[in-house]
């Protein structure tokens, strides 16, 4: 009999794997990728994960460095918002200026028209250029010679340099252009001239982020880190000129007058509300008998010339045994608004030379004017031979004029509108000329190298500026009484009334000529606040005899330079001919400082050797060490 049959066991079939991952499954079914794997799913081919968090890190950096300049440029506004606007949008009266120049060009079609056509094959130039290279031919392009564009980046990529190059052949083009203008003022067409400068220099592609491949790399290579800082220095700077941009050149805390800075040793002998009188200690056994006093200019402070021991001017004169004294300037405040010339020359020069002879217990002294110091002291030269005062033996100047027809850019700031604005500035400060404005001129006159430099390593590049000694004394500026200021500006570079003798000082007409005492007259080469041009004019109108020497490098550099650094050179000619360019066709040049020239010129008038001076024990009791408390005012 068959047996019955039993039920067959069958095998199911696999449920069918769903395309989307089960969360929660049981065991055995495809699990859910945890949140990095989802995220490499995502991520684009190729881009690993830390290439997406060096994006994340530059957007967050970008969106930190926007909110910085954002939120500085808004506190910027509100602090300003209660101040008066200024009287003039136009207080340089640029725009006719600007007007005379075109109507010139627009009077000779021809001229404009070979212009046109001439910046038209410029460009053609670079357009050539341009093929060549992306044909990878030779690249004929002269190696840059501009310093703003020196860095390869600008030359490695082609876009780069044809932005570079666009630009340097507009600018040049455009201020060649202006410099074409005929049939106008010279003085309409330098204010023409030196604002079209300061515009193409503005206008540079090296002061914009988004056209410096300097400032672009360095962006990239930090992730946003260096616009960051750059936007941290800019709010900084704006809440230090409180709501003004007042751009650090350097960084100056190192830099402690009576520290760091302006250590010779030294007694303030005498002081008054007008000045401090500063001996300093001898260094040598004997020192000559005829003292040196120094009067700096009271637009800056004296320690220029006392810097760092390495490059101090007084230090070294002590070491070669002079009896040296400075006239330190009262940092003035709104008492001192109505002080002028007749002032500062009786209760300044006259003063401290009384103080100076009463000290040493000499007739005479020899002084040293630097800069405005000596355009001072050469009117008080002349206001002393007219009056037979013969208490001064002889008279140094450092980078000083009298002479005020070729004194170069500062003669544009002159201009009656602009002068009607300083003396805007003055009366709402007070009656005192704000220490920032004349610091905001002098970085105009060199915009590229005080302003431009600075803008982009601070804020394009995040960099903190390096430490200097002579930036940091630069940016350590004084206030001006109005009425001083205002009579120098007219007075001499207005009107020119000292070197056409039409000045007169305390009721006495003076006159330059009438000066016989021997002179000594330091010019520098490069000097754009004093140039040499205008020092050698100066150093003509005297009447004595007049020894000019000329310095290399600059207004500070050129006088501010120790033989031991072996910087520069000089030249040195004992004529005096009719121009300056005749001189130097004569003159002979030296390596270094000029100092040890000078030096011997001042020993030959510094009468016999005599014990050394200690200003502890002089008639004038001593009040306080050297540096004194007036250079410690900040402004």
């Amino acid at each position: 009999m068959a047996k019955a049959a039993t039920p067959t066991t069958r095998k199911k079939a696999a449920p069918k794997r769903s395309s989307k991952p089960a969360v929660g499954t049981p065991e055995g079914q495809t699990q859910a990728p945890s949140p990095e794997e989802a995220a490499d799913q995502r991520q684009p081919q190729g881009l690993g994960q830390d290439h997406i968090q060096q994006i994340e890190q530059l957007s967050l950096n970008l969106a930190k460095a926007a909110m910085l300049a954002q939120s500085a440029v808004a506190e910027a506004a509100l602090t300003q918002a209660d101040r008066p606007a200024a009287l003039s949008a136009d207080p340089f009266n640029v725009t006719p200026a600007m007007g005379a120049v075109m109507t010139s060009l627009a009077a000779k079609p021809e001229k404009l028209f070979q212009a046109q056509a001439d910046l038209f094959n410029r460009y053609m130039g670079l357009w050539s250029s341009a093929t060549r290279r992306a044909w990878g031919q030779e690249d004929e392009t002269p190696p840059a010679t501009d310093k703003r564009f020196r860095d390869p980046a600008w030359s490695e990529n082609p876009l780069f340099d044809m932005m570079r190059q666009s630009y340097l052949t507009t600018s040049d083009w455009m201020n060649n252009l202006v410099a074409s203008a005929e049939d106008i003022d010279p003085k309409v067409k330098r204010q023409a001239q030196f604002f079209t400068r300061l515009l193409t220099d503005a206008l540079s592609p090296a002061n914009f982020l988004a056209s410096n491949p300097v400032a672009l790399k360095a962006l990239t290579e930090t992730n946003g880190e260096s616009l960051v800082r750059g936007m941290q220095n800019f709010a900084s700077d704006l809440e230090r000129g409180r709501g003004r941009l007042s751009i650090r050149q350097t960084d100056d805390s190192n830099f402690k007058v009576g520290e760091t800075v302006a250590t010779t040793p030294g007694q303030v002998v005498w002081r008054d509300e007008l000045f401090e009188l500063l001996q300093y200690a001898p260094t040598t056994e004997q020192q000559h008998s005829i003292p040196l006093l120094i009067f700096p200019p009271w637009i800056n402070k004296f320690y220029i010339l006392d810097l760092q021991p390495s490059n101090s001017m007084v230090r070294w004169l002590t070491a070669q045994g002079f009896s040296v004294f400075i006239c330190s300037w009262v940092n003035p405040d709104k008492d001192k608004a109505s002080l002028g010339f007749d002032d500062y020359l009786e209760k300044g020069i006259y003063r401290a030379i009384e103080k100076v002879l009463e000290q040493t217990g000499q007739k005479t002294t020899n002084t040293v004017g630097y800069c405005i110091g000596g355009t001072l002291l050469g009117a008080a030269l002349a206001h002393a031979a007219a009056n037979k005062d013969t208490r001064i033996n002889s008279a140094t100047f450092f980078a000083a004029q009298h002479d005020f027809s070729e004194a170069g850019d500062l003669t544009l700031f002159t201009d009656e509108h602009w002068l009607a604005e300083i003396e805007r500035q003055m009366d709402e400060a007070g009656g005192v000329l704000p220490s920032t404005t004349m610091a905001e001129t002098f970085n105009a006159l060199r915009s590229n190298d005080l302003i431009w430099s600075f803008f982009v390593s601070n804020y394009l590049m995040g960099k903190s500026p390096q430490a200097f000694d002579l930036l940091a004394w630069n940016s350590d500026q004084t206030r001006m009484p109005k009425a001083l200021h205002l009579a120098y500006l007219r007075l001499m570079y207005g009107q020119n009334s000292l070197a056409k003798g039409e000045l007169t000082l305390k009721g006495t007409p003076i006159k330059l000529d009438q000066v016989k005492i021997p002179l000594y007259f330091q010019a520098s080469r490069e000097d754009h606040i004093a140039p040499m041009r205008s020092v050698y004019r100066s150093a003509k109108l005297f009447g004595g005899p007049v020894t000019f020497t000329l310095a290399g490098s600059g207004h500070i550099a050129g006088v501010i330079n120790h033989p031991d650094a072996v910087k520069y050179q000089h030249w040195t000619n004992s004529a005096l001919p009719e121009t300056v360019e005749e001189w130097q066709a004569d003159a002979e040049a030296h390596p270094g400082s000029w100092w040890p020239h000078w030096a011997n010129w001042l020993a030959g008038h510094s009468g016999k050797m005599v014990t050394a001076r200690d200003p502890q024990k002089g008639p004038l009791a001593p009040l306080e060490p050297a540096p004194g408390s007036y250079v410690k005012v900040k402004s």
